[in-house]
This record gives structure tokens, C-alpha cells and sequence, in this order.
């Protein structure tokens, strides 16, 4: 049987003329000329190969085919209602939906704090799985493998969503006794040892040459512009690493000011403006177009927006 040339308005026929077992209610029912509905009835005696109604004294009644075929009709017609009326309107409070997120170290560290407590108060039971850049490719979130990445991007596929989360500048990061504070400029600050952090976009991650600046990022980039270059001491692609190394091993820590601010009221630690101009950055979530218009995703990505406003405010 060719699927394709079957009138699917024959099994709304079938399916009322099961239930109704009879021509005139059923054509009554379906608001349609009785001869419309006995012609549709032909039909599908002519399909089926099969009397699908048969007259008795008792009226009519559905032959073992039809009786055979009236649960599998029902359902088919229920589906196909669901799928053209679209999609049921998402419910966070009684969702069990499992967010799986791709989030730099420098997003998991100032949003996703926010983002869970926000999370907690209107969706008890939503789970959120965070995963690193080297866990995930751009495949995976094209796929929709992945809700959604957090991360600072240099360059996305154009068939991505995307949406700028906050914009940041840098702060250095050091030790509350270092004796660079006394007279912070870019003399001290080319003459200390430094602790490199970053990593952007997706995949296992490579080392790190420190003669090769333009894969060190916006601090050393906007070093090199100067004719400058600092002594790194130690690289991590951890912000919390790198905030501790500093402290301990008296290092100077250059990291987004929202990083350096999660240590703003530990007494060990102070917090300068950078003796030089770097650029500032931008934290971005990107997801796949098969999510975009998902009810539950819908609901995901304003909660982050949201949350991501709430830091904005208590910084």
C-alpha cells in the first residue's frame, strides 16, 4: 500500500464511523452530506479490502478487521492532533529536564552560581549538567547534544544562535602584601612574574608557547601592541588556580574583572586596574537551531539572561 495517495481525511471517517456505527450520525457528526460519508465508507471498504461496516439486525457492525484497526486509528489521529497543534507549553515546576551546558571555567565561576539559585526557586527538580570546553565540539551543539555554550568566542558557525551575555574588562589579581601595590605601573608590571588563565572555544587543548603572543589572548595581544611582552611563570586554563597561585606564590593574575571580583572581600588579595589598555571581552551563549523555538529551551535561555543581570547588579 503506496502511503502516499491515501486521503488521510478517510481515517477521520474510519474513525467516527467505529465509534458511531452508523452513516447518518456519523456524516451528522463530521458535518457532512450523508452521501459524502457512504461514498467515504466505499473508500474504505476499497482500501482495506474489507466491509469495515456490516448490516445485521442489531444495526450496523464492525467486521474483526475494523475492530482490529480502531485502537491504532485513534492513536494515529490523536498524534497528528498534537503535532499540528505544536508543542505543550513548558513547565518548569513539575520538569525533570536535565540542561546540559558548555561553560568556561570563567562562566561556571561568575554565572552559573547565580543561574542554579535562580534555577532552585522555580524549578525544583531541573537538573543542569556542566561540561568543559574539551568535553564538547561545535558538532555536538549543532547536533543539540548540548543546550547551550557559555564561553568567550573568537569565531562561531554562522547557523549558530547566539546572544551576548555581558561584556567585561580586566583586573589584576595580587597578593594583599605584594610590594607592587606601593607603586603599580607598567614597569612593575613588566619587571613581576605572572600567572597565565584562558580558554576559549571547544575541544582538547594544547599547550602553551610563551614566544607565540597571538595564541596567549587579549592580555599579551594588547602587550605586543606596546612592544612588550610579560614573564609568565605558570599557565592554567583555571581561574580559581590562578587567583590561589597568585596569592601563594606572589604572581600577578590578569583576568576579567568579574573573575578578579569573586575575591573582592577576602583580605588576601587586591584587586588593580591594569597599568595598560586591554580591550575588553565578551561572555556569549550560542545554541543550536534545533532548540531555538523548543518551549523548555525558550524558558532556559531567559533564566540565563536573567541571571546573568542579577550579576551584573551585585557586582
Amino acid at each position: 500500500m503506496n502511503i502516499s495517495k491515501i486521503d488521510l481525511n478517510l481515517l477521520v471517517y474510519l474513525d467516527v464511523l467505529l465509534r458511531e456505527k452508523n452513516v447518518t450520525r456519523a456524516a451528522s457528526q463530521l458535518n457532512i452530506t450523508q452521501p459524502a460519508m457512504s461514498n467515504g465508507l466505499k473508500r474504505l471498504r476499497t482500501l482495506f479490502n474489507d466491509p469495515i461496516l456490516v448490516r445485521t439486525s442489531d444495526g450496523m457492525v464492525p467486521t474483526e478487521r475494523a475492530r482490529s484497526l480502531a485502537p491504532s486509528i485513534g492513536k494515529i489521529l490523536l498524534e497528528l492532533e498534537k503535532a499540528l497543534q505544536g508543542e505543550e507549553e513548558f513547565n518548569e515546576l513539575n520538569s525533570h529536564r536535565v540542561f546540559r551546558v558548555m561553560a568556561s571555567d570563567y562562566a561556571a565561576s561568575t554565572l552559573i552560581p547565580t543561574l542554579l539559585k535562580a534555577i532552585n526557586k522555580v524549578a525544583p527538580n531541573v537538573t543542569l549538567d556542566i561540561m568543559t570546553p574539551s568535553d564538547v565540539t561545535f558538532h555536538d551543539v549543532e547536533a543539540g547534544k548540548i543546550d547551550m555554550a557559555i564561553n568567550r568566542f573568537d569565531e562561531l558557525p554562522q547557523s549558530f544562535h547566539q546572544k551576548t551575555i555581558w561584556r567585561d574588562t580586566f583586573s589584576c589579581l595580587l597578593s594583599a602584601d605584594s610590594p607592587l601595590i606601593k607603586k603599580f605601573n607598567l614597569n612593575a608590571y613588566l619587571n613581576a612574574k605572572h600567572v597565565w588563565v584562558s580558554k576559549t572555544g571547544f575541544g582538547v587543548g594544547v599547550g602553551m608557547d610563551p614566544k607565540d603572543f597571538q595564541k596567549l589572548g587579549w592580555v599579551d595581544e594588547a602587550l605586543a601592541r606596546l612592544g612588550k611582552k610579560r614573564d609568565i611563570k605558570v599557565f592554567t586554563r583555571n581561574y580559581h588556580v590562578a587567583m590561589q597561585i597568585a596569592y601563594e606564590d606572589d604572581l600577578i593574575a590578569t583576568l576579567p574583572t568579574k573573575a578578579a571580583l569573586l575575591h573582592r572581600n577576602d583580605n588576601n588579595y587586591t584587586i588593580m586596574k591594569p597599568p595598560f589598555d586591554i580591550p575588553g571581552i565578551e561572555l556569549k551563549m550560542i545554541w543550536s537551531p534545533l532548540l531555538h523555538h523548543d518551549s523548555s529551551h525558550i524558558w532556559f535561555r531567559q533564566l540565563v539572561v536573567a541571571a546573568a543581570e542579577k550579576c551584573q547588579e551585585n557586582m
